[in-house]
């Protein structure tokens, strides 16, 4: 009777087996790829923007913090009454003297011409220079 059994058992576990198994069906997630869930748009755009740690060197340039903003506003506004007062002092209010100044790292060279006068500023730091002509007749 064991011997039956275990044949009976053997016999059952080579019989063929009907499979169960259902159809795979494939569905993209992204919109962009056709078919795509067009739900899924915004949560697949901010988990990609998420993920992104690429820093755009251009968009840090141009763009700072307010702090840093005010800063550089403030430094220039510093220099334009700087540099009003220089003219004030150095020139009174009738024509430019001609000859060179020092404003702190700024080399300053006033030069009269025959299109009118010549001003050169050039920083000492850097060796930049800037060449400004204020016309005759001004």
């Amino acid at each position: 009777m064991k011997l039956l059994y275990c044949f009976l058992l053997l016999g059952a576990s080579l019989l063929p087996r009907l499979g169960a198994a259902q159809d795979f069906v494939y569905e993209p997630k992204n919109p962009a790829f056709g078919g795509g869930n067009t739900f899924n748009y915004s949560w697949l755009l901010s988990a990609a923007t998420a993920q992104n740690t690429t820093v755009d060197p251009s968009q840090t340039a141009t763009q700072g913090d307010a702090l840093s903003q005010f800063s550089a506003n403030l430094n220039q506004q510093v220099l334009s009454q700087l540099t009003n007062r220089l003219i004030s002092s150095q020139f009174g209010s009738g024509a430019i003297k001609a000859g060179a100044y020092t404003v702190g790292s700024y080399q300053v060279q006033v030069t009269p011409g025959s299109g009118g006068v010549v001003i050169v500023v050039t920083d000492t730091g850097t060796g930049n220079q800037t060449t400004v002509t204020i016309p005759n007749g001004l």
